[in-house]
């Protein structure tokens, strides 16, 4: 465990010069299960530009020294792709008065000392700083139970993510598409919606 980090968070185009690094940190973290992604720099970094160009998101990082060791992610619904607003939109959701929460991603040796709940809170008080959100959510990929790539031991985070009170939404699910770290190809998986009301 490592114990020396600091924490900040971005918005927007201050997130410009942090791109490359956020790149290679959502390689390497989303390689372990349950999300087996074999990314590329190239899609990355087209990725980070979603929340590079809205002017409204937040990146909250994590640096051990010079690298960045964590980062956890979120901006309002309307500036997310067409896959993350369609399950709200299909089900009359207002997806004006929801912030979406993208990944909270951290490199093993910085487990463990509560930066998770600090992620949280971040992205909440930002929401809340905006003023016009009344739900918050994330969403988790779907996995078997029996995935030949799951570790012996490993355990869900559903208890955790009740615990800041978030609750999941079996019906109100995604699709999306990347290519696993065992597969030749890209396949769609299924996405999970987890939703909170902020008061």
């Amino acid at each position: 465990m490592n114990r020396n980090f600091t924490i900040i968070a971005r918005s927007g185009n201050d997130l410009q010069k942090y791109i490359p690094k956020l790149a290679k940190l959502r390689i390497e973290v989303f390689r372990e299960f349950p999300y087996l992604y074999d990314g590329t720099l190239e899609y990355e970094q087209k990725y980070l530009n979603t929340y590079l160009t809205s002017e409204e998101s937040i990146v909250v990082m994590v640096f051990g020294g010079e690298d960045i060791v964590g980062a956890s992610t979120g901006l309002p619904m309307t500036d997310e792709t067409d896959e993350f607003k369609k399950p709200f939109a299909d089900r009359g959701i207002d997806v004006e008065k929801v912030f979406y929460c993208g990944e909270s991603i951290l490199k093993k040796d910085y487990r463990g000392q509560r930066i998770y709940s600090t992620f949280m809170r971040e992205r909440e008080d930002h929401a809340r700083r905006l003023n016009r959100f009344d739900t918050i959510c994330f969403c988790a990929v779907v996995r078997s139970d029996d995935h030949p790539l799951r570790p012996p031991g490993y355990q869900q985070l559903d208890a955790i993510w009740q615990k800041y009170g978030y609750k999941k939404n079996p019906d109100l699910t995604a699709r999306y598409v990347w290519k696993d770290i065992d597969q030749p190809e890209e396949t769609a998986k299924k996405m999970v919606f987890w939703l909170k009301q902020l008061d």
